[in-house]
């Protein structure tokens, strides 16, 4: 199967420089699960956008530390792009931003998070499973790191998860959208930098949070499954347009 990954992450920095991009953690995160599966990275924060979306079966968007509701042109055009691709009935999975970008181009919408931050690993309530999350234990465990979250779900969208912190944690459209607000592709290791960084920039409760959430893991392997059962639900669905569609 051949995948997009539309890469919105932002950060340059130093500590940017000493990870993996996220080109490498989400081609690796589907290839645990699909090891001849195809990624192919964009970097659409830089301008860089496919020219056919056609040629993918499936369209995949990460996380960022940008907001959707920055002006930046590339920002407008990855909005005007995911309304493409969803009325192209290509599938797609959102990460963090990427989650708040395809709910807002679907007519959601995405506020700050009257919480405030998110941060570490975090415990969400899977309140509907979807047909490729039948392995999804019923608390799920992710990795978060956000500020803002969907506050209206787009039309049609059934909500998947949820948690204190944020009501709709993830959330489907039929067979052809799958998100979570969370970052599946982040590893205990970078979440541990990642908090280090953060140390000196978030309030201190916050950090203390986060650096206590530490004790367990997230549920990486299993949730990579359910993508790759996503992916391969929907094409199947597309080629096979008798097939059940499960809600």
């Amino acid at each position: 199967m051949r995948l997009a990954l539309l890469m919105t992450n932002t950060d340059e920095s130093e500590f940017a420089r000493r990870h993996p991009k996220d080109s490498e953690k989400f081609a690796q995160l589907i290839k645990t699960v699909r090891p001849s599966w195809q990624v192919t990275s964009y970097a659409v924060k830089d301008g860089l956008f496919p020219k056919s979306i056609g040629i993918y079966e499936g369209v995949m968007i990460s996380g960022s530390p940008a907001s959707v509701h920055d002006t930046d042109p590339w920002i407008a055009k990855l909005l005007g792009l995911i309304k493409h691709i969803y009325t192209q009935g290509v599938p797609m999975f959102g990460a963090c931003f990427g989650h708040q970008a395809i709910a807002k181009a679907l007519g959601g919408r995405v506020m700050p998070n009257p919480k405030g931050w998110v941060f570490g690993l975090t415990h969400s309530k899977i309140m509907h499973k979807a047909a490729w999350m039948q392995d999804i234990p019923d608390m799920l465990k992710q990795y978060g790191a956000h500020i803002e979250q969907v506050t209206v779900l787009p039309r049609n969208a059934v909500a998947l998860s949820t948690n204190n912190a944020c009501k709709y944690a993830g959330f489907h459209i039929t067979d052809r959208v799958y998100t979570t607000q969370n970052h599946p592709e982040m590893s205990a290791h970078f979440m541990r930098a990642l908090i280090s960084e953060y140390a000196q920039k978030l309030p201190t409760d916050v950090v203390k949070a986060a650096q206590s959430s530490l004790t367990e893991t997230a549920d990486t392997q299993v949730y990579a499954e359910s993508i790759a059962q996503f992916f391969e639900r929907a094409v199947t669905i597309s080629s096979c347009p008798n097939v059940e569609q499960r809600p």
